[in-house]
């Protein structure tokens, strides 16, 4: 019987992630996040989700649309319903980096 060769495990990459830079929200997407100051692009999702939320505005039979509102709909170009793929290229256009 020949024995199993055992595969040696690499070491933990001890790396940081490149920094983002900070983005400057356009004023309509600042009305939806509450700031206009410079912050990181996941802090900008994290604000923008937690208002999808607090609004109630995620469609109830396909949890993957989005239900614009009036602050929103500016943002999204007008449309009453984006998903969320669409979503994120929709809001990089009111993002300018730095």
């Amino acid at each position: 019987m020949a024995a199993k060769k055992t595969a040696a495990k690499k070491p933990a990459s001890k790396r940081k992630p490149p920094e983002m830079p900070p983005v400057t929200p356009s004023a309509e997407l600042a009305l939806v996040l509450g700031s206009n100051k410079q912050m990181k692009r996941t802090e900008v999702t994290s604000k923008l989700w937690a208002y999808i939320k607090k609004n109630k505005l995620q469609d109830e039979k396909n949890r993957r649309n989005i239900n614009a509102d009036d602050k929103l709909k500016p943002v999204f170009g007008g449309k009453k319903q984006v998903n969320m793929f669409e979503m994120t290229k929709l809001v990089s256009k009111h993002l300018k980096q730095d």
